[in-house]
């Protein structure tokens, strides 16, 4: 019984912290420089939330470089996570394509938006143009001189993008040097040269974009430039002082600054009659724009919050009904070993939540029906324990000996279908984030963490329990209360 009782000090312990977890206003962690908050994370097709799936805008018989798309990858989550959609998926599906979900965006026409801007970034020489004329060319398609990759000026360009969001600029916006603190370094690509506007550079060679106010309050865009990118602007600059240099996103200009002196240390200021909103979609598209491959959106999906605070709905309430179903089952079957289960499967259920805020995991409707699946695995192992414990109580054994004998006997078969379970699950999982499939993701992962919190439940506090709540009763007088 000393041993029980130890038991029950860390089992006590962990249902503490797992309540503190699962609290609607729990506080969460700030001390010790640790700050964690604590939240239900819910999958778009539970809050609603916009879908969309891109895919490499070349030729299916070109090879696509393996690190690109990684970086393609990461430039297109840095870029959804500018939206401040909160628990964005962005996820690379196979070799050519990346699945990109927002939960909870309330404008899907913005995030969509967003997301179309696949394109290049590039810094064009328009010398040779007025300020006016310049101007007069904003949200407008040119052509440029850059291809992937190549040394070929490109001809005929059909750019991806379709609804960037630009800000509204006026004439007279001038580049100024400035000195910026110093922010991680890209990669460059190479310069090509044609018969269309010159790319200077393009927008792989930018190392810091952020928002910064003049003394007078008004929003400039300030960048910084990595060291090649840092040299060609200086040249460039220094021979093109007064003159434009137009910023372009899929060949559609998007801003046309003066070059007021030049900058030879690589970090300037873009100076405009930007509004608070024009400077920060500016310096999205500037930080965000540059791509190592052509990207295009191949299907967008825009799921309702209404659609989705329905199907909550219902997975709450199937949620509740299989927990009342298999309570039930176990208390008229097994009568009290059954309410002892009982008991066990709320602390089952109140851990794995816990773990789900605590991880976190981002629960959708497959996610939901991984963890009521699992509750059936946690019944299980309590099943197979009570009916050796029974086995045992025929055979004439005591009550403590047979609980002893029951888990005992019971043990291999519990570990062998919970261990293979867990394998199914790692399999389920990598497959679903190999080719992008995050409700396959979803599903295994709350299954496998059901599963291996159904073991420690089995293993561990359902049979603490049993030992404490019956190795008192004398069963002989009370056969009946073990459905014996």
């Amino acid at each position: 019984m000393s041993r029980i009782y130890r038991l029950l000090i860390p089992i006590a312990l962990i249902l503490l912290i797992a309540i503190y977890i699962v609290l609607p206003n729990s506080p969460g962690i700030h001390f010790l420089g640790i700050n964690r908050d604590f939240s239900t994370r819910l999958g778009l097709d539970l809050v609603g939330g916009v879908q969309a799936l891109l895919e490499a805008d070349v030729p299916a018989s070109t090879p696509i470089n393996p690190n690109d798309m990684n970086i393609a990858k990461k430039i297109v989550e840095n870029r959804v996570n500018a939206l401040g959609v909160s628990e964005p998926v962005v996820q690379q599906a196979g070799s050519r394509r990346i699945v990109v979900e927002l939960p909870g965006e309330t404008d899907p026409a913005k995030a969509l938006a967003v997301i179309k801007q696949t394109g290049l970034l590039e810094f064009v020489d328009m010398s040779s143009l007025s300020g006016q004329q310049a101007f007069a060319l904003l949200h407008t398609k040119i052509n440029t001189d850059w291809s992937p990759g190549g040394n070929q000026p490109s001809q005929n360009i059909t750019p991806t993008s379709t609804t960037p969001i630009t800000p509204t600029l006026t004439p007279g916006i001038s580049i100024t040097p400035s000195a910026v603190p110093s922010s991680t370094i890209t990669s460059t690509v190479p310069i090509s040269r044609g018969p269309t506007f010159h790319t200077v550079m393009t927008g792989a060679v930018l190392k810091n974009v952020y928002v910064n106010p003049n003394p007078g309050g008004v929003p400039n865009v300030a960048f910084e430039l990595n060291a090649e990118g840092a040299q060609i602007f200086k040249d460039f600059t220094s021979a093109h002082i007064g003159q434009v240099l137009g910023i372009a996103l899929d060949k559609e200009v998007i801003s046309t600054p003066s070059i007021n002196q030049a900058i030879t240390g690589g970090k300037g200021v873009i100076e405009g009659k930007f509004t608070q909103a024009e400077a920060d979609a500016l310096a999205l598209q500037l930080k965000y724009g540059s791509l190592p491959i052509p990207l295009k959106v191949i299907t967008s999906e825009t799921v309702g919050p209404t659609l989705g605070q329905d199907s909550l709905n219902k997975s709450m309430i199937a949620g509740f009904i299989a927990m009342c179903v298999v309570v039930l089952f176990m208390a008229l079957y097994y009568r009290l070993p059954g309410l002892v289960a009982d008991l066990a499967l709320l602390c089952y259920a109140l851990i794995t939540f816990a773990l789900f805020r605590l991880i976190p995991v981002t629960l959708t409707l497959p996610g939901i029906a991984g963890f009521v699946l699992s509750v059936g695995v946690a019944v299980d192992a309590n099943v197979l324990i009570f009916e050796r414990i029974k086995e045992e109580l025929r055979s004439g054994k005591a009550l403590k000996l047979a609980i002893d004998l029951g888990w005992k006997n019971a043990w291999p078969s519990i570990r062998d279908s919970n261990f293979s379970t867990l394998i199914t699950c790692a399999i389920l999982f990598w497959f679903g984030n190999t080719f992008g499939a995050s409700i396959v993701k979803g599903f295994s992962l709350t299954l496998a963490l059901g599963v291996m919190v159904s073991m420690f439940t089995a293993i561990v506090v359902t049979r603490t329990f049993l030992h404490l709540i019956l190795d008192k009763i004398n069963f002989t007088q009370h056969s009946r209360w073990f459905g014996v």
